[in-house]
């Protein structure tokens, strides 16, 4: 097993924010994705658009897009960096009753985008449980991930799908 050094905590074990002063700034890209469970019904008024509470997907994509470029003011450790693009699409798998939210960030920084685009589909999925808790309070997020980054000292990261 490999032994990982954590940057966030110091030579005493107390948090710290990361000295990212002397990092090359690069371009990076992060895309992250999750999903939300929910009744057949409730799937079929966000579809016809009777969701009460308005356009479903127009709100959580604005709602993911203002989270991200927030994102150092809701995670303590994580550093400012110059988005340069958010991109958040929605996929409905009327199979399974629910709705995949698909973020992809780019930047041009020192540090990466990983926690923007995880943060812009947490709210997305949070937004539409928000928006649709009325018709459903059963409905499911789940399976929020990073699916792949580019870029930085790390280098690529590829999200490899499990098998069942």
């Amino acid at each position: 097993m490999n032994k990982t050094t954590l940057t966030h905590f110091n030579s005493q074990g107390k948090a710290k924010m990361v000295d990212i002063g002397q990092k090359e700034t690069t371009s990076r890209t992060a895309k992250a994705t999750g999903t939300i469970s929910m009744q057949e019904n409730t799937l079929n008024l966000i579809k016809s658009q009777q969701i009460i509470k308005g356009d479903v997907f127009t709100v959580a994509k604005t709602a993911a897009i203002l989270a991200c470029k927030n994102t150092p003011n809701l995670i303590p450790m994580c550093h400012p960096i110059r988005i340069t693009h958010i991109d958040l699409n929605f996929e409905i798998n009327e199979s399974d009753s629910c709705v995949k939210a698909i973020a992809k960030v780019s930047a041009h920084d020192k540090t990466g985008a990983e926690m923007e685009a995880l943060t812009a589909v947490s709210i997305s999925l949070l937004t539409i449980y928000d928006m649709c808790k009325a018709a459903d309070k059963k409905m499911i997020i789940s399976n929020i991930h990073l699916k792949e980054k580019t870029g930085g000292k790390s280098g690529n990261f590829l999200f490899e799908e499990r098998l069942p």
